[in-house]
């Protein structure tokens, strides 16, 4: 009479003997999905992945600390991460005026530079926790501008462009130039800006060159 295998029954753990609890298999399942969202997901393209000063991971859209990749990409697998994002694009139909939107500029006569392209970029929609202010983080990437030059940003009022007619007068553009490229615009609300300390922030990063701009607005 043969044996019977107790090892390799279903919901037993190999080498105990014990069923397996609900809690193993879900810890299990969870570890699955991490290895397997490691070897598929291009976290450089996730807009709410950001690696903070203290070299941990953060998660814009829900506000989490992770200590590593594996922590943040298990946690945008689980219901809190998905709930988040369900909401945020209900909540972006319902505010799409608030959306920046690229916009054509009529091209300057004066001098004359041979143009390599639109340059890459990522605008991201954030709100004050505490004031609740809408607030817009551009970022524009520049691998191929001109050497020693840097990048400038202007706000240019609905009568100043000569693209949209008639103008409409409840956006304002903000345009950002950099020497090859052409010269783009985001087409946001015509709302002021708060420039108070800590709430308008503009940096050129050499090394990596992107221009960030971060405006909030009143």
């Amino acid at each position: 009479m043969s044996g019977i295998d107790y090892q390799n029954r279903v919901g037993h753990k190999t080498g105990s003997g014990a069923p397996a609890t609900a809690q193993e298999w879900n810890l299990e399942r969870k570890e699955r999905l991490r290895r397997l969202a490691l070897e598929t997901v291009d976290l450089n393209k996730d807009p709410y992945f950001m690696k903070n000063h203290l070299g941990h991971f953060e998660c814009r859209l829900c506000l989490t600390l992770h200590v590593n990749e594996g922590s943040y990409l298990a946690h945008t697998q689980g219901r809190k991460h998905q709930t988040n994002l369900a909401r945020r694009k209900e909540k972006e139909k319902a505010e799409s005026a608030v959306a920046p939107v690229p916009a054509k500029v009529a091209p300057s006569r004066v001098g004359f530079t041979v143009k390599i392209g639109r340059p890459g970029y990522r605008v991201s929609k954030l709100r004050d926790p505490d004031s609740l202010q809408k607030a817009l983080l551009f970022e524009i990437d520049y691998p191929e501008i001109n050497e020693g030059a840097k990048p400038y940003h202007r706000f240019m009022s609905s009568f100043e462009q000569r693209v949209e007619s008639p103008p409409d007068t409840k956006y304002q553009f903000l345009l950002f130039a950099a020497d090859p490229y052409e010269t783009i615009a985001f087409k946001i609300p015509n709302m002021e800006v708060d420039r108070s300390e800590g709430k308008f922030y503009s940096n050129w990063d050499a090394e990596k060159k992107v221009y960030t701009i971060q405006l909030f607005f009143l």
